[in-house]
């Protein structure tokens, strides 16, 4: 190649260095106001008294600004039953979920036992079927054990971790096998690894695998309402559906505001652990 071409190309890729960081900026900027822009309105909604929500043109800013349609949720449901709800299956699903994904993945990755390939097999297989296939036997199982408006009926099914395992397995197979080896020398047993070894170098992905199961797991919405009756063991998606269709109509005041409130706990707790989600969810994807 002579050097004419070669300061020829050097001079197109300098001509499009600034172009292509100004597109992806724009594209970005783009996919946050696609994001941000329903947020916003919910938000809004939620603020304005009832008649200012079906005005045209749209208001984008409350005007006057009005705590009422959080008093109508709190008048309108037993919000704070369905919080607690919410809080006991997230927060049960949770740890059952973790566990059992971080011990399959550790046996999946470090352990030699027949049919090891045929259950990472299974795993994958599970991934690629919609959870909704199951729910008819699923329920039908639940109904006669007498589960049914239980929190046993609600968080036993949904404890598979096919997911979480993928991901863990995924992660520790990336892990330097000169540890496990000097591990294994020193005459650690399986927990002993896992405990001392593997977990300690897995936090960001293992904060990942929590973040993303916490958010499934609090935006549960079908087979809760299938399961649940009552206040009793409804779960926020499914107890802020009350809020709708009373008297003949949706008060879309109060729904927003529930629907405000729901949002704001998960937020909250991804916003604390998004830098550890990301780092977790692109660990093991570069190797030296």
């Amino acid at each position: 190649m002579s050097t004419t071409t070669r300061r020829h190309e050097t001079a197109v890729h300098e001509r499009r260095g600034p172009l292509s960081a100004i597109s992806g900026y724009l594209a970005m900027l783009l996919v946050v106001i696609l994001i941000a822009l329903p947020l916003y309105w919910i938000l809004a909604a939620s603020l304005k008294e009832r008649a200012d929500i079906y005005t045209v043109p749209v208001t984008w800013v409350p005007d006057p600004v009005t705590a009422q349609n959080y008093d109508g949720v709190r008048q309108g449901v037993p919000f704070l039953d369905f919080l607690r709800n919410s809080v006991i299956i997230t927060g049960i699903l949770t740890v059952v979920q973790v566990v059992l994904g971080v011990l399959s993945a550790y046996a999946l990755s470090f352990l030699r036992f027949p049919g090891r390939t045929f259950v990472l097999l299974f795993i994958i297989a599970a991934l690629m079927v919609p959870s909704q296939i199951t729910w008819i036997s699923n329920y039908a199982l639940v109904a006669e054990l007498g589960w049914r408006n239980t929190f046993t009926g609600i968080i036993v099914p949904l404890a598979g971790v096919a997911f979480g395992t993928f991901l863990m397995r995924n992660h520790f197979t990336s892990l330097p096998g000169e540890i496990i080896e000097a591990a294994e020398m020193d005459h650690a047993g399986p927990m002993t690894t896992l405990w001392r070894v593997v977990l300690p170098m897995s936090w960001p992905t293992l904060i990942a695998f929590t973040l993303i199961t916490i958010v499934n797991e609090w935006n549960q919405y079908l087979w809760p309402l299938l399961m649940a009756d009552d206040s009793s063991t409804a779960p926020l998606p499914v107890g802020l559906t009350q809020l709708q269709d009373q008297e003949g109509f949706t008060n879309w005041g109060p729904v927003m505001a529930g629907t405000v409130l729901t949002m704001l706990p998960i937020l909250i707790v991804f916003l604390l652990l998004q830098r550890h989600m990301i780092k977790g969810l692109t660990a093991g994807a570069v190797k030296g």
